[in-house]
């Protein structure tokens, strides 16, 4: 899929910024390249940019030692070959601009949208420039999915719920047998179903027992990992895409006990933290429904709220959930007022995660992960079908 010229220069109007300037060197900007479709094997070791002005003539600025390598850009093409014609350059293209939009977050204050170096910025003021964060327009160019990426993501949902399903029933049929078991063998066997299912993860799935799951980047290894036993409370944290061309993520988590009989403790916990995620999507949905976008951080701070009110406030540690696209923790907004002010509203054609937890430390940690997708009408679509309403209770025998 091409670039959209046109819609990003209606959207500059909109939004009264007058061009945004692309940048990357060797990979430093990804979203510089997703928005231009970069294509995969184009070799560019030098700095290259790519300036949309509000109206006009787009402009490809690269080195002459690659010459061709960005030809399948439109656009005119200018090639530098030092740094002083590079600076003489942009400073033309940009004459008629002050306000320039940059993968740049004042203060770092959102770092998934901090992909220009300090350096460069200066050298963009020092042309006489306003540089402003292009975060609402990375969210409506890179952040938005497509149909074809909606039925991937659900696709992948589907694979990923069998998987989890047969994760417990393994742990469950194992104990019966009397065969040690730990979490890094669960892991491991998701792992391979991962690969045979045709998903890919950057990372293994989160197989955490106990205090374990109290830790909420916890990761078995083969030389670090606890013994699955009954009695034992179980977090399962897992997430995949399909094995394809622009295949985008699915993610959730689900907790369980490894009996019949779950602590008071236990039950307690889970229904606090899937209050918390059920308040959120509740409010998602009465704000769709007068076609109204909150910002991240007020979604994040009815989840928060509703953990607070009930005592456990200050084992809630992490945000409430995290945009989700190409990457697991994608780069539109964010459900977070704690780790940073995700100050961008959520837009439809989206996907991010809820997923509140409480985490108690030396004892256990219950985190109720769902994705929740935002149609074209403002519509609030959860995946991760179905929803965990109870505590998984694993089969042990007697």
């Amino acid at each position: 899929m091409g670039i959209d010229i046109a819609g990003i220069q209606a959207a500059l109007k909109g939004y009264k910024i007058d061009g945004w300037l692309l940048y990357d060197f060797q990979g430093s900007n990804p979203i510089a390249r997703k928005v231009v479709g970069f294509q995969e094997g184009t070799m560019l070791t030098r700095r290259w940019w790519y300036w949309i002005p509000q109206s006009g003539e787009v402009t490809r600025l690269h080195s002459v030692i690659e010459p061709t390598n960005l030809d399948f850009l439109p656009g005119k093409k200018i090639l530098f070959l030092s740094w002083r014609d590079m600076t003489e350059h942009l400073q033309e293209l940009m004459k008629n601009a002050t306000t320039i939009a940059m993968e740049y977050s004042p203060h770092c204050a959102i770092p998934y949208l901090s992909r220009v170096d300090a350096g460069t910025i200066e050298l963009v003021r020092s042309l006489g420039k306003k540089v402003v964060s292009s975060k609402d327009l990375v969210q409506f160019f890179e952040s938005r999915w497509t149909d074809e990426q909606l039925a991937m993501h659900h696709e992948a949902e589907r694979k990923l719920m069998t998987i989890k399903d047969g994760a417990f029933a393994e742990i469950g049929a194992r104990l019966r047998r009397g065969q040690r078991t730990t979490e890094y063998d669960i892991q491991q066997w998701m792992w391979e179903r991962f690969e045979a299912e045709g998903l890919t993860s950057y990372d293994e799935p989160i197989v955490a027992v106990n205090e374990n799951s109290a830790n909420p980047h916890y990761g078995p290894t083969g030389e670090k990992h606890a013994e699955i036993r009954k009695g034992d409370f179980v977090l399962i944290d897992y997430w995949a895409k399909l094995r394809r061309h622009d295949a985008v993520y699915a993610d959730y988590t689900w907790t369980g006990f490894c009996g019949r009989s779950p602590s008071e403790r236990h039950r307690e916990i889970f229904q606090v933290v899937i209050g918390a995620r059920d308040a959120a999507v509740a409010y998602l949905k009465e704000r769709g429904a007068k076609k109204e976008t909150p910002y991240g951080w007020e979604v994040d701070d009815v989840s928060r709220g509703y953990i607070a009110a009930r005592g456990f406030g200050k084992y809630f540690i992490h945000r409430t959930g995290h945009n989700i696209g190409l990457e697991v923790h994608g780069n539109g907004a964010h459900i977070d007022n704690l780790e940073t002010q995700d100050d961008r509203r959520l837009i439809p054609r989206t996907c991010f995660s809820i997923e509140p937890g409480v985490y108690l430390p030396k004892e256990f940690g219950v985190r109720s992960e769902i994705d929740v997708y935002m149609g074209e009408n403002f519509d609030i679509r959860v995946t991760g079908q179905p929803i965990q309403r109870e505590l998984v209770s694993v089969d042990v025998g007697s």
